[in-house]
């Protein structure tokens, strides 16, 4: 089976300084200007021991306090015409597209 390290938080506002003390990358999936293809970054963040994907409500998103202080900030591209990804959809990109650097130990070809 495979399996991929989540956690929870019950107080959640200092989450990304709590991360960032821990050693974690955090990776904020948004639409900012800023934000680079998620393709692009992929096997450069899935290589980080520690990394952490932060995702928004739909619709409004990450809040910008998150947004900003994230290591990256990546978006998943899209074809034309599609504007957004409901959160669970984009999550599953991430995790997929991150999570492929081997962690159970099998060989992806």
């Amino acid at each position: 089976m495979f399996s991929l390290p989540w956690a929870r938080l019950t107080d959640w506002r200092g989450a990304p300084e709590l991360l960032a003390s821990a050693g974690f990358v955090t990776v904020a999936l948004t639409l900012a200007p800023d934000a680079v293809d998620l393709g692009a970054v992929a096997e450069r963040l899935a290589a980080e021991p520690k990394l952490a994907v932060m995702v928004g409500t739909e619709g409004a998103g990450l809040s910008r306090r998150w947004t900003e202080g994230a290591t990256v900030r990546v978006k998943i591209t899209m074809h034309a015409g599609i504007d957004s990804l409901n959160v669970a959809a984009a999550a599953a990109i991430a995790c997929y597209s991150l999570g492929s650097r081997g962690v159970t130990g099998q060989s992806s070809g």
